[in-house]
């Protein structure tokens, strides 16, 4: 095994590397090898700031112990997410092992083909299509903009293509309309079969089939009680009380935008200037509103005059509106930062750790409050006068 199966122990290879060193997981546990210390924290990280990467920085780490530890703590972790017997948990836990391997990727892409070889193992874009199935599906855009058997176009002075087609299969299955209306494929380049996406929407893409692979098979069917579940009951028990510490008993169930944390306030307003919001600033946004107690006909009237297209926000909303979605609050202002939403502004961050909370505190603190619902009906009334 070596560093890059631990980069991304989803792919085949890595799968092949923990099957090869016949190590027994069940032995691994009992024994509290450092793999499973390092499983609790990644499903931790996963489940309560959208990442998997250790605290203790980022991978890949530089001994081969720690590489065996960090492989090793995929599949655990994997069995921990089983064993916490929760919906969201899966898709939480499949997200972040997605948005952090893609980060990991763009890293790779931007290395330098001259520091490939002194520095960690890194994947090209090709070996990642490869992986997925995707080689046959994808490839760099032709000159003049449509599928065709010109050479390929690509940046300036040589660099990677700044976009690709895809064929329409494969993109409808990775990309969904709640993403953006310009994800609607009646609104994309399309030609001979394939749509066309720049180099950064293909990544995004990417990151679907991720999550989609890290999703597969979970939950497993484990006896609790029994064997390797047993084990892990403690670090089960400790993930769920973390959990609970950090799930809301119930929405703030009032909405005041003055009170809003600032990276909301700025996402509100860059939707406002039409500028189209990305996946992640999207889903920050709607699970921030959510969370606060906006039902999915509040947040579509609430985002009437801006870029968020009502299709997309039902979508998006009523999956986080469900009783499987609203057991964890959105992204702390940490990830938030990582996805350069968050700023800190006026060192808000002292104040409290993620949006909701910051709110929950302002909205406390607050002497009078006109809650934008009131002004919402009662312009409605006037209307329909």
């Amino acid at each position: 095994m070596d560093a890059l199966d631990a980069k991304y122990p989803f792919f085949a290879t890595a799968r092949e590397a923990v099957a090869e060193a016949a190590m027994s997981l069940p032995e691994l546990v009992a024994a509290d090898a450092p793999a499973v210390e390092r499983a609790r924290e990644r499903v931790e990280r996963a489940l309560l700031d959208g990442t998997v990467e250790s605290e203790s920085g980022t991978f890949p780490a530089d001994s081969a112990y720690d590489t065996q530890a960090e492989l090793l703590s995929y599949p655990i972790a994997r069995i921990l997410v089983s064993l916490l017997d929760s919906e969201p948990a899966v898709e939480k836990y499949a997200a972040a092992e997605a948005a952090t391997a893609v980060d990991r990727i763009r890293a790779d892409l931007a290395t330098d083909d001259e520091l490939r070889s002194v520095s960690a193992p890194t994947v090209a874009l090709d070996d990642v299509l490869v992986e997925f199935d995707l080689s046959d599906a994808v490839r760099p855009e032709r000159s003049g903009h449509s599928p065709s058997d010109s050479p390929a176009s690509t940046s300036p002075a040589g660099r990677d293509p700044t976009h690709y087609w895809i064929a329409v299969g494969p993109y409808l299955r990775l990309t969904s309309p709640s993403w953006g209306p310009s994800w609607r494929l009646v609104n994309r380049a399309l030609a001979a079969g394939e749509v066309r996406l720049s180099r950064e929407e293909l990544l995004d893409a990417l990151e679907a089939a991720v999550a989609e692979r890290v999703r597969e098979g979970l939950p497993f069917d484990l006896a609790t009680g029994e064997g390797i579940a047993a084990e892990l009951e403690s670090g089960v028990a400790e993930l769920k009380r973390l959990l609970s510490e950090r799930s809301y008993t119930g929405p703030i169930d009032v909405v005041a935008p003055e009170l809003f944390p600032p990276c909301m306030t700025n996402l509100i307003e860059k939707a406002e200037r039409d500028a189209e919001l990305t996946p992640p600033e999207s889903f920050a946004l709607m699970a921030f509103l959510v969370g606060i107690g906006m039902t999915p006909d509040e947040v579509v009237a609430f985002c009437a005059d801006t870029s968020l297209n009502a299709e997309g926000i039902r979508y998006q909303t009523e999956y986080l509106k469900d009783d499987r979605g609203t057991q964890y609050p959105p992204p702390t202002c940490e990830t938030l930062s990582n996805y350069g939403i968050c700023h800190n502004e006026e060192d808000h961050m002292q104040v409290a750790a993620d949006p909701l909370a910051y709110y929950e505190k302002r909205v406390a603190d607050a002497d009078d409050l006109d809650d934008w619902r009131d002004e919402n009906d009662a312009r409605d009334e006037s209307e329909a006068v």
